[in-house]
């Protein structure tokens, strides 16, 4: 769950088709996030991520194709937020996306829909609309 820092980490998966980036919404949530999550003890990287999508959209990432997209961080001090890091990358699936019980609905947001995403999220999304992959 966190580097040797002690700073929460999540593993997150960025996927984008015609200009939209897929986020899936919890049960229970009302803010959707891009799908992926918290290291398990002594994972790597590409390992939290193929099973983070597994459990939650019930399909396989190729880790050979992982490309990472960048590190978006909440600092400490923040008003209105704890610090949190998210650690984000670009990878090929072979599968339906298909949620999981844990997944209340998967959604394609633009750049226009990111005040329903997370603050670390909206960094994403900015970072998107920057390279050119959001509208």
């Amino acid at each position: 769950m966190t580097s040797g820092n002690s700073v929460p980490e999540k593993v997150a998966w960025v996927l984008v088709r015609d200009e939209r980036v897929l986020v899936t919404r919890s049960h229970g949530r009302d803010r959707f996030y891009l799908p992926g999550g918290h290291r398990e003890p002594g994972e790597s990287d590409s390992e939290t991520l193929v099973r983070e999508i597994d459990e939650e959209l019930r399909t396989a990432i190729d880790p050979a194709s992982m490309v990472r997209f960048g590190t978006f961080e909440i600092a400490e001090g923040h008003p209105e937020h704890d610090p949190f890091r998210m650690i984000c990358y670009t990878a090929d699936h072979r599968g339906e996306l298909t949620p999981s019980r844990e997944i209340a609905e998967k959604a394609w947001f633009r750049h226009t829909d990111r005040a329903r995403v997370s603050a670390v999220d909206q960094m994403v999304f900015d970072a998107l609309r920057e390279a050119g992959w959001l509208t």
